[in-house]
């Protein structure tokens, strides 16, 4: 049985004139370790218009929020000066927003403030990334401690 094959008219539509060339498979990077005691599980997918990060605790993602990176105004510069040694401050320019799940107040503000960190460390290893970050949790609970959430950013830092 022969393979059906394109006539040489249907070549010359023009269908491929926005086709842009990405690398395939997109870049993905794993880290898992525990999280007061909890298995951590952290990952990124850099797609050519997205970025992908999700923190799953159990298997879990209840949670999805994104962070534009681009600027919300052109007078905002905070991007292209550079961060001073431990300054952990979120960028001034990032709004998070949620996507989907949220689960009350606290889960939605913790939420937020991984999302602004996150993205924050990846707009300040590259002053020119530009693409919308998105964000997937999925604490097996909130917890609220100082270690948690350095033991955490510190996985992360490990795939972006």
């Amino acid at each position: 049985m022969s393979l059906p094959t394109l006539s040489s008219g249907v070549t010359d539509l023009g269908l491929n004139e926005d086709i842009k060339e990405t690398p395939f498979p997109a870049a993905t990077k794993f880290a898992a370790g525990l999280v007061r005691g909890v298995e951590t599980d952290v990952s990124s997918v850099y797609f050519v218009d997205k970025i992908l990060i999700t923190i799953t605790q159990g298997g879990r993602l209840s949670q999805w929020i994104q962070v534009p990176l681009a600027s919300a105004s052109p007078a905002i510069f905070d991007t292209a000066l550079p961060a001073a040694d431990g300054d952990m401050l979120p960028l001034s320019h990032l709004n998070p927003k949620t996507l989907l799940g949220a689960g009350g107040d606290q889960r939605e503000t913790v939420g937020h403030l991984y999302a602004s960190q996150i993205s924050s460390a990846i707009a300040n290893r590259n002053p020119e990334e530009s693409r919308t970050v998105v964000v997937g949790l999925g604490f097996e609970k909130i917890d609220l401690e100082r270690e948690a959430f350095f033991d955490i950013l510190e996985l992360v830092h490990k795939v972006i």
